[in-house]
């Protein structure tokens, strides 16, 4: 008989001790000697990392089912080798210091790896120092006083009916969706959300979707890998050329980012909004409305979702990840009715995100929080844009600095030909920064080119306050 495990073998009870993986024949001969032998290799291994505490004798007697005796003299002889220490009131641990002799190193030397950015400008991110932590912490208890018991089950595929109620409401108000609880379905993250898209519009004989010209290739390659053909519909200073959509062959749906195409941040013209509700009414195709940053506009009236002048034709993806933090994985999409069913059907008929989460966000938007969190937000970001635009005026007068209306992120338009080598230099510096190229999507043969455009895509919002400072300065003296 082998025994694998200590602590969890059929035995009394034990009161102390870590739970330890051990090989140990109990039948064969050696007891004792095969116990210290297996002490020796989980230590060797790395297992037992120095100064994990060991259980006492008697409860990993009573775990292996042998005599307590036969542990203890284990333990001493393995002290005396200098594997253990053994201290009054402390316990039997690993010895902070291995023999060099017999030891092999504990974790694996690992692999040198590329130096870590000092500042990070990257597209993508919030200020994750200004997460509200204390107002978060205050909702999430207050939602867990007055939580029902059944938040603690498995939950319904749509998401608990707090958070789409709280959603339906905060959407209406503040995106001009229309939203009602029961067209939200709460997932963990837009790329979540658009993975049970792709997944619903195969099963329903759709081929082809459509993509903006610039975009995050994370997302089209998602689209690309569940069998979609992605064709682009191009951008341009008045945002994707949605007239186009009628001549894009086999085309049954399109991913968009009308309020803030993502990253040339140019919002799409009302003539385009119409043209694309226009198109998926002719067609019975979908428009897929990726509203990333919604919340946040500076310069300009605020440009209401996509979803409100056609609610059966456009699926509306909104999240938590700009507005809150991306490790919430909190998001939500308002479907078309026909929709919902498919998309719980795609989700596996369970619920994917934390009930506490969505039981937290749900008190947080219902208590009036999140707007106060978002009013903050909205100013310490255009305070960080205004301070770029005026170190670039001064500092770099020669750089013209567009998509900065609204959003978390403005384009640095380059002289011809020195992107690359801005990039460079810029991570000679320490310095993160996204190059537009990173960003363009074109198929050889469409017929249509995208014009050369070399330039940044600067994201002001993610660096620290206590990094801003040394960002802009480093940005600064990286431009031509």
């Amino acid at each position: 008989m082998t025994d694998s495990w200590a602590n969890s073998a059929p035995g009394p009870p034990t009161a102390s001790g870590a739970d330890l993986h051990l090989e140990l024949d109990l039948e064969g001969p050696g007891l004792r000697s095969g116990l210290m032998d297996a002490l020796r290799e989980a230590v060797r291994t790395g297992r037992l990392v120095p100064g994990t505490r060991l259980p006492s004798s008697r409860s990993l007697a009573a775990d292996l089912g042998i005599a307590r005796n036969t542990v203890a003299d284990a333990y001493a002889e393995l002290v005396a080798e200098g594997w253990l220490t053994a201290q009054q009131g402390s316990g039997t641990r690993v010895a902070r210091r291995a023999d060099p002799r017999t030891a092999a190193p504990a974790v694996p030397r690992a692999k040198p790896t590329r130096r870590r950015p000092t500042y990070g400008l990257l597209p993508g991110s919030p200020d994750l120092a200004g997460f509200p932590r204390a107002q978060w912490l205050a909702a999430a208890r207050r939602a867990l006083t007055v939580a029902p018991h059944d938040a603690f089950g498995y939950g319904e595929a749509l998401g608990r009916v707090e958070l789409r109620t709280a959603l339906a409401d905060y959407l209406a108000r503040a995106r001009g969706v229309h939203a009602e609880p029961e067209r939200v379905v709460v997932c963990s993250g837009f790329h979540h959300g658009l993975m049970l898209m792709a997944e619903v519009l195969r099963a329903r004989r759709v081929r082809t979707v459509a993509v903006e010209s610039y975009g995050f290739d994370v997302y089209r390659d998602l689209l690309t890998s569940a069998g979609l053909s992605t064709p682009p519909l191009y951008v341009d200073d008045r945002g994707a050329r949605t007239e186009d959509l009628a001549r894009l062959r086999g085309a049954c749906a399109v991913l968009m980012t009308p309020a803030h195409q993502y990253p040339t941040g140019v919002a799409l013209h009302p003539d385009r909004r119409a043209a694309a509700v226009d198109w998926a009414r002719a067609t019975g195709g979908l428009i897929l409305e990726d509203d990333y940053d919604g919340e946040f506009r500076y310069d300009r009236q605020p440009v209401g979702a996509l979803q409100g002048l056609d609610p059966e034709r456009v699926v509306y993806f909104g999240t938590a990840s700009k507005s809150l933090a991306p490790g919430l994985r909190l998001a939500w999409m308002v479907l078309p009715a026909e929709l919902v069913p498919e998309i719980v059907a795609a989700k596996g008929h369970v619920d994917w995100s934390s009930a506490l989460e969505q039981l937290t966000l749900a008190e947080f938007i219902a208590s009036g929080a999140y707007d106060r969190h978002l009013r903050s937000m909205r100013l310490r970001y255009r305070r960080r844009r205004d301070q770029l635009v005026a170190a670039l005026a001064r500092r770099a007068p020669g750089i013209r600095v567009t998509g900065m209306a609204a959003g978390l992120q403005v384009v640095l338009e380059l002289p011809r030909g020195t992107e690359r080598s801005v990039v460079r230099a810029a991570a000679r510096q320490g310095l993160a920064v996204g190059g537009m190229a990173q960003f363009r999507y074109e198929v050889a043969d469409s017929g249509w080119q995208l014009p050369e455009q070399d330039a940044l895509v600067v994201n002001y919002a993610a660096p620290p306050d206590s990094a801003w400072a040394g960002a802009l300065d480093a940005l600064c003296r990286v431009m031509p």
